[in-house]
């Protein structure tokens, strides 16, 4: 299926721009004109909206799609639970909340025949999915394609972040393409099934439960600046009329829940709407930073973020360090030593991170909890110190961080897990006093 799969990712288009009015359909004459909800709708077709927020939140946050599908989705058989496998759901409380420094290396290649689904491996997060509060981190790593199965997530929307090996994502709105150093997003509810581009696939996944992703505010920034609108990629509609017993797995309040239809529900021929899937390439992030004195903060890269009731503190960010000049007169240029009220879990989707010489690598992660003291490892202190300060484009790396207002509690499973880095405070040893006074 691999060649398959690349080559119909290869001729994919797209719509641009996020959170657009975007309207598609793979059959002309499909969407309805003047109305949503005709009598008749086109083409035999049935109408139905897809709500990803409540009907009466503000128009600049309302989040709906209308589909016109060849079978409505109400017409399904029972839902019944089914096996969870390794994925964990909020509220998190398999292990108390540890203020220690983690660091994990990537997870193990899986059994033969495990697909997206079956890879997904949860980290941890924090709030209540039931309540609409807080995140989840997950990894996955697959080996085989999803075949004559979808997955939906009611409890939230999904934000892949694949590090090896590209993903062809099929869902209810068309097709996207997502491959290390893009990021997929998959709206709460959307349906999609996940075939591989190269045979063997890993990567990052944040399940968002609060207010969906958008793009931050600029502020004195200006109009311009971090991630690109126009640079978003929405799919074309495309539809699947298939008339074959397919699984479709629900999470729903933390649990799976299966149903198996005797057709594919990607049978949407036509939508348009706000509700809608994309894919992004870290790389076309507009950096900015210092050009006189001192490190940014890294919100000064923030990509996406979930807002939360007050404003400034995110329910999630999604940081990105892309490729950059550093150009900073009498500073020292790694990320400073800090503390801080939010919680950090940073991952690596190649090359290497400027603030850690050793021990974190592509597919492996970190997580500094609140006020967990951090920063640069020795190494990186001892030559940052002592380096000439000259221009120095960092393009050797490409890391991201999701970053939360809550604490991170970890899984039992990522307690306890084998790939966990049980020396990770050792790098900070050796950082000498220097003190003279």
């Amino acid at each position: 299926m691999s060649e398959q799969a690349r080559k119909t990712a290869e001729a994919l288009e797209y719509l641009t721009g996020f959170g657009n009015e975007h309207s598609s359909e793979a059959v002309p004459g499909a969407l309805p004109s003047g109305r949503n909800s005709p009598q008749r709708a086109p083409l035999g077709l049935y109408a139905e909206q897809l709500s990803g927020s409540a009907f009466t939140e503000p128009r600049r946050h309302n989040r709906r799609s209308w589909l016109y599908r060849i079978r409505p989705s109400a017409a399904h058989p029972p839902f019944t639970r089914t096996d969870n496998g390794a994925l964990r759901t909020a509220p998190f409380t398999e292990a108390p909340a540890d203020p220690n420094r983690l660091r994990w290396n990537p997870l193990p290649d899986p059994a033969p025949g495990t697909d997206f689904l079956a890879g997904l491996w949860t980290l941890g997060g924090n709030g209540d999915a039931a309540q609409r509060t807080g995140m989840a981190i997950h990894l996955y790593s697959a080996n085989a394609d999803m075949t004559d199965r979808v997955f939906g997530d009611s409890d939230g929307e999904l934000l892949i972040v694949p590090e090896r090996g590209g993903l062809l994502l099929r869902t209810e709105l068309g097709l996207l393409a997502a491959r290390p150093g893009e990021v997929a997003l998959i709206p709460r509810g959307v349906r999609f099934r996940v075939e591989l581009l190269d045979g063997t696939a890993r990567g990052y996944v944040c399940e968002n439960y609060g207010r969906p992703f958008e793009l931050p505010d600029l502020g004195p920034i200006g109009a311009n600046g971090l991630a690109n609108p126009r640079d978003f990629r929405a799919p074309v509609a495309a539809y699947e009329d298939e008339d074959r017993p397919t699984e479709v797995v629900n999470k729903f309040c933390g649990n799976l829940w299966s149903a198996t239809y005797d057709h594919s529900p990607l049978d949407v021929v036509a939508w348009y709407g706000t509700h809608t899937p994309y894919v992004y390439d870290l790389r076309r992030f507009n950096v900015l930073g210092s050009i006189s004195y001192d490190h940014p903060d890294p919100s000064i890269f923030t990509v996406l973020t979930s807002p939360s009731d007050t404003p400034g503190l995110a329910g999630v960010d999604f940081v990105v360090f892309a490729p950059r000049w550093l150009v900073g007169e009498d500073t020292f240029r790694p990320p400073y030593f800090h503390r801080n009220v939010m919680s950090e879990y940073m991952g690596l989707i190649e090359g290497s991170y400027d603030a850690k010489a050793e021990g974190f690598v592509p597919g492996g992660g970190s997580l500094h909890n609140m006020m967990s003291a951090h920063g640069p490892d020795r190494e990186t202190f001892d030559k940052a110190s002592a380096a000439e300060l000259k221009p120095q484009k960092i393009d050797d790396g490409l890391a991201f961080m999701f970053e939360t207002r809550w604490p991170i509690t970890a899984t039992a499973q990522a307690a306890g897990a084998d790939h966990l880095q049980r020396a990770y405070d050792d790098v900070w040893e050796g950082l000498e006093r220097h003190f003279r006074a």
